[in-house]
């Protein structure tokens, strides 16, 4: 079993290696001196893959020379340490980081916010909104008076240098968004200045980019996009799949998944299916589970529930120990990922935890229901059993040879008025003389 562990782990990380190592998925840029806005699309909470794409992003852009790196940017917002990693990377970039909050309905939340800001240019589409980037801890509780006090402090900073070439008014919603949580809409954030445009799509947005002036690196350049050719990047297969492992309901099924095949495998060992499936998928849910916020007091909750299944089985209780572990693993998945500090976007599916726990729990009591016909089973035993079995000459008999039977072989010898019988031919078993089957031909 550890084997098979090792080889999951081992496989997973191939492809880590083979998705880093595989080309970026952008579009052959158009022939020409046409320039080129490199288009990065970001949903979501806020992920390591997250700012890794981005990375990936602004290297290319860099290479390539691009004219501007568009950010479209829909997200609830996330960590506070991947915020500042991706706000540095955009400030840093020595080509121009121009964040754009669509499509109509997104929004820059908490986190966002400050990535907006960090543009060297930034833009909403007309429904969007901004701001609420009050700062919380890592478990999504509010923190005590003294780090909140800091942490929002530093962050009024770090948003005052962000917003320091706009309107006053500006830097005052800027601040409020972390002070007091405060959120405002496009209209209100193009009307104090937080933001320089809003614009109905990307092609609208590079219209209103042409002739615009930032600064990059303590240096002004105005961008020349009226032409420009918009270049879509895709994630790379390993940056989409770990961000679906982000998403608590997949985590929470690749939990339960994964218990019952490693269950599968200890219950039938031999073979390596159920085990190194279970493996895959609890290392998968395990990298999950470290990026999510959840309250790890679930966990005992869950691993209950799978002991109450597994003591149905072994020791039968009508189904008494079965229906207490599908209230514990209901109540453990709540509790990982559904506690009160939880973000709302971060919150497991609860009609899929009481339909996958339904159906977890009905595997187990169809198991237990097999498990209690075979004890009422009378059991054979002795040369009793051998009565009635058909198996194969493999040795003539004349009137004495060898029969095969089932994967064993007998000594046996023909009933009386019987004609010898050659090898292959089939007989069954009519009686035992002590180690030697009396045979006839079926």
């Amino acid at each position: 079993m550890i084997k098979r562990i090792f080889f999951a782990i081992l496989f997973l990380f191939g492809l880590l290696i083979l998705g880093a190592c595989q080309p970026a998925n952008v579009e052959t840029p158009a022939t020409g001196n046409a320039p080129v806005a490199l288009l990065l699309t970001a949903n979501g909470a806020l992920t390591p893959a997250m700012a890794e794409y981005l990375d990936r992003g602004l290297r290319i852009a860099v290479r390539d020379s691009d004219e501007v790196l568009i950010l479209q940017l829909d997200t609830p917002g996330g960590s506070l340490d991947l915020m500042v990693r991706m706000a540095q990377a955009i400030l840093n970039s020595s080509v121009p980081v121009v964040v754009y909050v669509a499509p109509n309905g997104a929004m820059a939340g908490s986190a966002g916010t400050i990535i907006t800001l960090a543009g060297h240019a930034s833009a909403m589409a007309p429904a969007t909104f901004i701001g609420a980037a009050s700062p919380v801890s890592s478990q999504g509780q509010n923190l005590d008076s003294t780090e909140e006090a800091k942490l929002k402090n530093a962050m009024r900073a770090m948003v005052r240098s962000m917003t320091e070439n706009h309107s006053p008014e500006a830097v005052q919603v800027a601040e409020q968004t972390i002070e007091t949580a405060q959120a405002v809409s496009a209209s209100e954030a193009k009307d104090v200045g937080l933001i320089d445009f809003i614009a109905t799509d990307v092609p609208d947005l590079m219209h209103q980019l042409d002739g615009f002036t930032v600064t990059v690196n303590g240096s002004t350049r105005a961008l020349h996009t009226a032409n420009a050719t918009i270049q879509p990047m895709s994630q790379s297969i390993i940056e989409g799949l770990l961000g679906v492992l982000t998403n608590p309901n997949i985590v929470f099924l690749l939990l339960t998944i994964g218990v019952q095949a490693i269950l599968i495998e200890l219950s039938s060992p031999g073979g390596w299916v159920a085990g190194f499936i279970g493996a895959v998928c609890l290392v998968l849910a395990t990298y999950g589970l470290g990026i999510l916020t959840v309250n790890w007091l679930g966990i005992i909750f869950l691993v209950i529930a799978f002991a109450l299944f597994i003591l149905d089985i072994k020791a039968p209780t009508h189904g008494a120990l079965t229906a207490a572990g599908v209230g514990s693993m209901i109540i453990g998945a709540l509790v990982l990922f559904n506690s009160p500090a939880t973000p709302s976007f971060q919150r497991v599916s609860v009609p899929l935890v009481v339909g996958t726990t339904l159906f977890t729990a009905a595997i187990f009591f169809t198991a237990l229901t097999f498990g209690v016909r075979a004890q009422q089973v009378p059991v054979r035993t002795g040369t009793g059993r051998m009565i009635g079995r058909e198996g194969v000459v493999r040795t003539s008999i004349s009137p004495r040879g060898n029969v095969q039977l089932g994967g064993e072989l007998w000594g046996a010898e023909l009933v009386e008025g019987e004609e010898p019988l050659p090898a292959g031919t089939r007989v069954q078993v009519v009686e035992v003389k002590g180690l030697r089957l009396r045979v006839r031909k079926v």
